[in-house]
């Protein structure tokens, strides 16, 4: 495979989310040479091991472990490892940046352009292919000058197929699940057409198969000539990931790539109400108020909007992914949510229900209501959430007071509701977020955060939300 055709040949790869492996071994070794061989240009010469430390495989692991946002070590851990063995697209990964297009100015010179639907999935009917299809490229019309005709007959700019293993070009398709579809950049010939892997179970609405107008809007995106994204919000990042269709609104990181070829859209009428372009969370925006933090079998959840980080104590790099990729049956712009030691979870909370995650598995009998808690039938909504690891208690915020609630009873501890500021000295502000570290128990409000020692209810130091979740721009 050439270099040219690399650098055209777009794939939208699903994200299996394994548990990360406990010892990397001799197979995980090879493996991990051969994709950073095809992905991150490591040379032959680089030498047999990734184990050994040549300054090469260093270099080419620590870029790869940037790209995805991990912690930069250099070595081949456990998470690097995990993430390396999901399935993924045929390009290499090689700047590490939001949106990204082809160069050499590969894009189309017209704002008109053809497509034409070749063949149909009998996963769906003829009329949902059409609207996922038609869906699909509005997304960047929207924001752009391009406008789209359908053709029924002849060469379109895009040519659009399903098909499965050998269809028809020199980038076989892999059976089930893996790459789910692949699209060329423009250019004359086969640039601009998307192909489908028909192996594939191919939905209009259902979260029970891939999502086709998902699927396609990304595709589109490389027939158009956006490369991947690094951003984990982005449509164009190179892993599928689930969203209402009816809801959808492309982030802003896309608008920025597919703005930065074709500029915006000349017909937007400036009276008419447009969706904001999501923007996904930064670590590094000071004023960022985060919606839940907790800890997770050693490691720190910092949740905002739709995305968490996940912290390593010894780690400054945080780990920004969906929720939803992480935990399908999860809710987004949670409330709170704390680790219960005695269900082994992690506990989301939303409104006025309560979802409970083992490993990656939504517990048996979830989601509950909070007043399963026994908090009264008034609370709407929790706060923030903190489990003590000396007295086995739970506290729920909510407003100015807390709630005590004993995790091996199950039951609320009587003389609650309490005031915050009883307990928590110079604490007069909402409770946004809460969590314990070490022998401290640190309550956010706002942009702040709030060192405690909860047995005095001592305050030892105000500090910024990003003592923790630090910043890892370089």
């Amino acid at each position: 495979m050439t270099t040219f055709n690399l650098s055209i040949l777009l794939s939208l790869a699903v994200a299996v989310y394994c548990m990360p492996v406990s010892k990397v071994t001799e197979q995980d070794e090879k493996f991990a040479e051969s994709y950073l061989k095809k992905f991150f240009n490591l040379t032959e010469e680089s030498g047999p091991t990734v184990r050994r430390g040549f300054s090469p495989v260093v270099k080419n692991l620590r870029e790869m472990q940037r790209y995805y946002g991990l912690q930069i070590t250099g070595t081949l851990d456990a998470d690097t490892i995990a993430m390396m063995k999901k399935p993924r697209c045929g390009v290499p990964d090689v700047s590490v940046a939001h949106f990204s297009t082809f160069g050499n100015n590969l894009k189309w010179q017209t704002n008109s352009l053809t497509y034409r639907i070749e063949n149909y999935t009998p996963d769906m009917s003829v009329a949902e292919v059409d609207d996922s299809i038609q869906k699909a490229l509005q997304v960047w019309a929207k924001v752009t000058p391009l406008r789209f005709t359908r053709i029924y007959s002849g060469t379109a700019d895009i040519m659009i197929s399903f098909g499965s293993r050998y269809h028809g070009d020199a980038y076989p398709f892999d059976g089930p699940d893996g790459t789910l579809a692949h699209a060329f950049a423009p250019s004359p010939g086969i640039g601009g057409d998307a192909h489908f892997d028909e192996d594939e179970t191919f939905t209009f609405r259902s979260n029970a198969g891939y999502v086709l107008f998902l699927v396609a809007a990304h595709e589109f995106g490389h027939s158009l000539g956006l490369s991947h994204s690094n951003d984990p919000g982005a449509l164009m990042y190179p892993v599928y990931s689930y969203q209402n269709p009816d809801t959808f609104v492309l982030p802003r990181d896309d608008v920025n790539g597919i703005q930065s070829l074709y500029g915006p859209n000349p017909s937007v009428d400036p009276l008419e109400p447009v969706p904001t372009a999501p923007t996904t969370p930064d670590a590094c925006d000071s004023t960022m108020v985060l919606d839940a933090v907790a800890s997770l079998r050693g490691e720190m959840l910092f949740f905002k909007d739709s995305f968490f980080w996940r912290s390593y104590p010894q780690s400054r790099t945080p780990q920004q992914t969906l929720i939803t990729n992480f935990w399908p049956d999860a809710p987004v712009d949670i409330d709170a949510a704390y680790e219960s030691r005695q269900l082994d979870s992690v506990l989301l909370f939303k409104d006025r229900r309560v979802w409970a995650f083992s490993g990656y598995d939504l517990v048996s009998g979830y989601p509950k209501s909070i007043s399963s808690f026994g908090l009264p039938e008034t609370v709407n909504k929790v706060d923030a959430a903190l489990y003590d690891m000396d007295t086995g208690k739970t506290l729920f915020f909510v407003g100015s007071n807390y709630y005590s609630y004993d995790e091996a009873k199950k039951a609320m501890d009587q003389g609650f509701p309490k005031r915050v500021d009883e307990t928590f000295s110079g604490l007069t502000s909402k409770v946004t977020a809460a969590f314990q570290y070490r022998t401290y128990t640190y309550i956010y409000s706002g942009p702040y955060m709030f060192e405690y020692s909860l047995r005095s209810g001592r305050l030892f130091r105000v500090l910024r939300n990003s003592y923790f979740l630090q910043c890892s721009r370089v």
